[in-house]
């Protein structure tokens, strides 16, 4: 199709330029090699100094089925997933009428001339392009096409957006660092893609991208990698685990990590153990053993995962063993949705396993975090003598996120209540399970600890008083799970506070994880949109600390806000502080893709409007 016959602006006026403030979706298949090209506008675009933000939305299979990536750069430094798409880049032909048909208005369509798509709607902007032929002209190799044909977009997309060349090429360098001749044959498919564009598309959406000054310093990365680096310095020494989506590359990174910085230099030998186990009950087991026998233990899974460690996580609850356990959480129930977000597992981890029991969680909501919560996480496993989760989720634990470079940590690895031989020898009656100092937490010691005989002592996930001995006398137990309870709750001032920021309006937000990039965005939207001024609440660590009750009883109304289907957190909040129940109300986004502030500000402005009748409800 000539460039002439394409339909005319969807405007009659000129619209003004739109700088700085666009989300761009690329379509195509998975196993398509597109996430290269993906990332390497992404990274371009960061290099100009602009804030962006990435979300892969991929398929669980290995290839063939459609996946999109989106892109969103803004000038105000909102990263939250976007609704609506302003480029649209479609290289999937069974998805390409659909994609197109879901568009806004004004939207920008940049597509395989073969698909024809202009003929579906007269309100977008098109721009076709013979790609199958680009491709052919550019990469001799017939089988090399299908990755390379990805690549003639980026050029597409640098040229209408004004995306700076040179920094596509720096991007591209990081992509091939160590590929010479990949790097060579990608770049000649970038240079197609721009040339062609440079002759033949002539500009006629608002779109496009301008240097700005907001990234300096920062990094990109994704937060698997950040917490597995978190886990590296916090001094883990033995890791076990079983391969799941979407946690498999945190071990998979930490064990690059190890390698690189924790073999013995004089030996050769490594300083850890890592081990991937026959399945997730072994994984925890081993972990839970790793921890009784004094390393710093860890294991990484997924929601379905936790549902097979339910069992070894009640022993280390009661018998009180140190370990962490790492949550990347996926949309469920059994296999659900498993390359999709969400936020499902709260609930269970906080109370998971039979009986009575109550577990630190952690909530990062950024890469930092996902690299400061690790580290804390051992600290307090061993400070509180049990199983502590760092919750994570596919979206941030997947997916690129700017973050400032991390901190080089500064204070010493805190063990706890750790006895030596000379502390067993000094203590005048000394038990494992007894509380000395009036916390909840009791003294160990770690196997071949002597202390002139008293350092041992049997660890029971049975029935078993102060000093290990087997007994099933009902006040006893009562005696040890209330200790144990208070220890627990110790997590109110050791865990990480929540984050306010409240003037004293009378409606307040509360979230938790990446939910939180959703709400800056949202607060704003309400602000302008409805007049509507709102206080918030970052929940980062359970059991709550006074200061999210203290948030809640000071506002009128207060939505939670959550990505999952049972208002979970919500639950959560109401069993911890029955009084204020009818205070919350639930705002719930479950469909496997990371919430969006529209979705958000939507729901609030709906209750709002009758804040009566549907405040208190899920």
């Amino acid at each position: 199709m000539s460039q002439t016959a394409l339909p005319a602006a969807p405007s009659s006026g000129v619209r003004a330029p739109v700088v700085n403030d666009c989300s761009i979706q690329v379509a195509t298949v998975n196993g398509s090699g597109s996430q290269t090209a993906n990332n390497t506008l992404l990274r371009a675009i960061f290099q100009m100094g602009i804030p962006v933000s990435g979300k892969n939305l991929f398929p669980s299979n290995i290839s063939g089925l459609p996946t999109w990536f989106t892109i969103r750069a803004n000038k105000h430094g909102y990263i939250a997933r976007r609704k609506e798409i302003d480029v649209l880049v479609c290289m999937n032909s069974d998805t390409a009428v659909e994609d197109v048909k879901n568009a806004p208005a004004g939207a920008a369509v940049i597509y395989d001339e073969t698909f024809g798509l202009d003929k579906h709607r007269s309100d977008l902007v098109f721009y076709p392009v013979p790609f199958q032929r680009l491709v052919k002209e550019c990469c001799p190799e017939a089988k090399l096409r299908k990755l390379v044909v990805n690549m003639i977009y980026v050029g597409i997309v640098a040229h209408l957006l004004e995306i700076d060349v040179a920094e596509i090429a720096k991007a591209l360098g990081k992509a091939f660092s160590t590929k010479p001749k990949a790097l060579e044959l990608n770049k000649a498919a970038v240079d197609a893609g721009l040339a062609y564009a440079k002759a033949n598309l002539v500009k006629r959406d608002p779109f496009k991208v301008a240097r700005m000054d907001k990234t300096a310093g920062k990094i990109l990365v994704d937060g698997n990698s950040a917490s597995a680096l978190g886990c590296m310095f916090a001094g883990v020494t033995v890791v076990t685990w079983y391969p799941i989506t979407p946690s498999s590359s945190l071990c998979e990174t930490l064990i690059d990590y190890m390698k690189e910085h924790r073999i013995d230099p004089d030996t050769g030998k490594a300083t850890f153990a890592i081990v991937q186990a026959e399945d997730e009950l072994a994984a925890i087991g081993m972990a839970i053993g790793a921890g009784w026998a004094g390393a710093r233990s860890m294991t990484s899974t997924a929601g379905p995962g936790i549902s097979l460690m339910n069992e070894f996580i009640g022993l280390g609850y009661y018998a009180e063993v140190p370990t962490v356990i790492f949550d990347v959480q996926r949309t469920g129930p059994s296999t659900g949705l498993p390359t999709r977000t969400m936020q499902g597992d709260v609930l269970k981890t906080a109370y998971a396993s039979h009986g009575d029991c109550k577990h630190p969680c952690l909530y990062p909501d950024s890469i930092g975090e996902a690299y400061e919560f690790a580290m804390a996480a051992f600290d307090l496993a061993e400070a509180l003598q049990t199983p502590v989760f760092v919750l994570t989720d596919l979206d941030l634990g997947m997916n690129l996120w700017m973050s400032e470079p991390f901190a080089y940590p500064e204070q010493a690895i805190a063990r706890g209540k750790v006895l030596d031989d000379a502390g067993v020898a000094a203590m005048k009656d000394w038990g494992r399970y007894k509380d000395v100092d009036g916390d909840g937490v009791p003294y160990r010691t770690l196997p071949g600890t002597p202390g002139d005989g008293k350092g041992a002592y049997f660890t029971r996930g049975s029935g078993h008083d102060e000093y290990g001995r087997y007994t099933e006398s009902g006040a006893t137990y009562v005696r040890n799970l209330d200790r144990i309870g208070r220890k627990i709750d110790l997590m109110k001032t050791k865990g990480p506070a929540p984050v306010i920021d409240g003037k004293g309006a009378k409606v307040g937000i509360l979230a938790y994880g990446t939910t939180h990039w959703a709400i800056v965005e949202s607060r704003d939207q309400l602000k302008a949109e409805k007049g509507l001024a709102t206080d918030y609440c970052r929940v980062r660590a359970f059991p709550f600390s006074d200061e999210v009750r203290k948030f809640v009883a000071a506002h009128d109304r207060v939505y939670v806000v959550e990505q999952n289907r049972d208002a979970q957190m919500l639950g959560m909040l109401r069993m911890e502080y029955p009084e204020l129940a009818t205070k919350m109300t639930s705002v719930r986004h479950y469909n496997g893709l990371p919430v969006d502030a529209r979705s958000v500000t939507d729901e609030i402005a709906r209750l709002e409007s009758n804040p009566v009748a549907g405040h208190g409800a899920r």
